[in-house]
């Protein structure tokens, strides 16, 4: 199944909204950097902090933190942070590792990845590679359930191409396969494709109710409503709106889809090609609001122009009529 394939049953969203539901927000961290491209350590702190005071879940060494771009003292010292900002509440953390094509699977460095977020207080999200995702079906759903073996809980991951070339969307009998790991309690849904995403609802709903789709689609963020979490990197601009937000639809508050369409025209403007630099776009939002000092990126990842500044800062504004 590619991320184009379309449903052979259609099913209409009106009949799957779920009113008044209690959202798990899960806000991937922006690892924020200062002028000479060292890691703002305080930056990160106090914006992990910010997060969990308005409510969500902070996921660290995602995407959003260039898990793919730092080593790996750099990403240990990230969990070290975490865990001790975090005194035993619960966070996710990404548990990747690099390979090339070709590979093979490499369940020791998964095992080492995941026994490292353990040891931190932290649940993994899976990456997917090239090594795991270029086996086949039945050796994918084998290799989760090996890695299952190394933890109490873990969370999955499904990835477009579009996002890496290591990436896969599973079939539906591959998705119901890990769905019934135990120790899988999620898996995060970045395929862009609304009715994909529905089909893992509807098969949630029937097979497995407490199992979280975590939607990482930046452009469509209204997926909460159907019925899904969300794990997302757009959250770390405003993890206090997206609380708000969150809150207004478990209180049945018809003005959720006002806040929630702000919100999603920020991530329509910052998830533009090329996609990847709304990091940039992340920390140019987030210095604007004071919570960085600098708006400066990681050295390897792409930039946006500063005429996106004026056009971010009117975003801002208008979302001072929610948050602070």
């Amino acid at each position: 199944m590619n991320d184009r394939t379309e449903m052979k049953h259609t099913i209409a969203p009106s009949n799957i909204i779920v009113p008044k539901r209690k959202i798990t927000g899960m806000s991937a961290i922006l690892l924020p950097f200062l002028h000479d491209n060292t890691v703002d350590w305080e930056g990160f702190s106090t914006h992990v902090v910010r997060t969990v005071e308005a409510g969500l879940i902070p996921a660290v060494n995602m995407d959003t933190g260039y898990v793919n771009l730092l080593d790996s003292q750099t990403r240990e010292k990230v969990l070290v942070r975490t865990k001790e900002l975090m005194s035993g509440k619960t966070f996710v953390a990404g548990a990747y590792i690099s390979d090339k094509p070709g590979d093979k699977w490499n369940p020791e460095a998964y095992r080492r990845q995941i026994d490292l977020i353990g040891q931190h207080g932290g649940i993994p999200v899976v990456f997917q590679s090239f090594g795991l995702t270029n086996q086949s079906n039945d050796q994918i759903v084998a290799s989760y359930e090996k890695l299952a073996e190394s933890c109490d809980q873990f969370i999955a991951f499904e990835l477009g191409r579009m996002f890496a070339p290591f990436g896969k969307i599973y079939d539906l009998e591959t998705y119901t396969k890990i769905m019934s790991i135990p120790q899988c309690i999620g898996a995060k849904h970045s395929s862009l494709n609304r009715e994909l995403e529905w089909q893992r609802l509807q098969l949630r709903n029937a097979r497995r109710p407490d199992f979280k789709v975590l939607t990482g689609n930046d452009l469509a963020i209204d997926m909460v409503i159907y019925g899904s979490d969300y794990l997302l990197g757009l959250s770390t601009f405003a993890p206090d709106a997206f609380s708000e937000r969150d809150r207004l639809w478990e209180e049945g508050d018809p003005r959720f889809y006002a806040l929630n369409d702000l919100l999603q025209y920020l991530g329509f403007f910052a998830f533009r090609e090329p996609v990847p630099a709304y990091k940039h776009s992340a920390a140019q939002f987030l210095h604007l609001r004071g919570w960085v000092e600098t708006d400066v990126t990681h050295s390897a990842a792409p930039r946006r122009p500063d005429s996106d500044i004026p056009i971010l800062k009117d975003i801002l504004e208008r979302l001072r009529k929610w948050v602070q």
